[in-house]
């Protein structure tokens, strides 16, 4: 009894000195796959490793979906316990997705969110497909108290544009919030064929030194045989300081849950991308 509780003591101590976010395009999440209990154990099993997880591609109208994902993560999760944020369904037409942020009750909570205003919809003006979510977090254990994740799945028709918009997009939540630290990620379609090498100089947040890409041009975030670093984290140059540095990768699932590729590629055809917070220890 007495090992039980020091080893969830050393646990907790772990995940508050080293908190991790994450970006995860799950391949269309809803129903569907969360109905596949083989499935719903390895998302969670990713979820698990992380403070705060933004899910993208839920395709939830009733939330039902995600109702069965809290409910399977939190089975798990001892000693911790997962909350969530979840946007309004968000796209131009029918098709809608989801912005789904995870987080770790213990660890982080949600100081405030909004929805970015990118013009009219039904006018055709508006600059993306799926509007960024903006949640400010806060955390006691991160050497940045308060920081923003912006998140955006690019369209990848129109991935150049979408990417240089996310500049606005900052320039919003410095306004309105009156902070720096800011950290964009999701799946941007940040390569291949979606934005070609010429292409960089027609993106802000590229150009502009003050943002740093945290995942590379070389990094290869498809499960598929394809070798594309879609999936990126990019942190303003004030939040460089509330990240560990060096520590922004892909996290590989199935070399490390030791899965063939097609039950890798049932849960999604993208890898997670990852960056460990600096943190602050407690005195224990």
């Amino acid at each position: 009894f007495v090992h039980f509780i020091t080893t969830n003591v050393l646990l907790f101590k772990r995940h508050i000195m080293a908190p991790f976010a994450c970006a995860f395009n799950i391949k269309t999440f809803g129903n569907k796959k969360a109905s596949n209990m083989t499935l719903m154990n390895i998302i969670s099993t990713i979820v698990h490793r992380y403070d705060i997880i933004l899910i993208q591609e839920v395709r939830d109208n009733n939330l039902s979906a995600t109702k069965k994902l809290m409910e399977r993560v939190n089975k798990g999760s001892h000693p911790f316990r997962y909350s969530h944020i979840v946007s309004e369904p968000l796209g131009r037409s029918s098709y809608k997705e989801r912005y789904l942020f995870l987080y770790r009750e213990e660890t982080v909570s949600v100081a405030k969110s909004y929805t970015y205003d990118d013009g009219c919809e039904s006018c055709g003006t508006d600059t993306f497909s799926r509007e960024p979510f903006v949640v400010m977090f806060s955390s006691k254990y991160t050497a940045v108290r308060d920081f923003v994740l912006i998140p955006q799945h690019t369209s990848p028709d129109f991935a150049v544009a979408e990417l240089n918009a996310l500049y606005d997009v900052v320039a919003d939540v410095r306004t309105r919030w009156k902070t720096k630290d800011i950290v964009l990620l999701g799946d941007f379609n940040a390569g291949c064929n979606y934005v070609v090498d010429s292409e960089w100089q027609q993106i802000r947040l590229f150009t502009d030194k003050n943002f740093h890409w945290l995942i590379k041009n070389d990094a290869d975030t498809t499960v598929t045989t394809t070798n594309c670093p879609y999936d990126r984290i990019v942190v303003t140059n004030d939040m460089m300081r509330g990240v560990v540095p060096g520590s922004a990768e892909t996290y590989n699932y199935m070399m490390d849950l030791a899965l063939s590729h097609s039950l890798a590629l049932a849960v999604s055809d993208h890898f997670p991308v990852e960056v460990q917070l600096a943190g602050k220890a407690l005195a224990v």
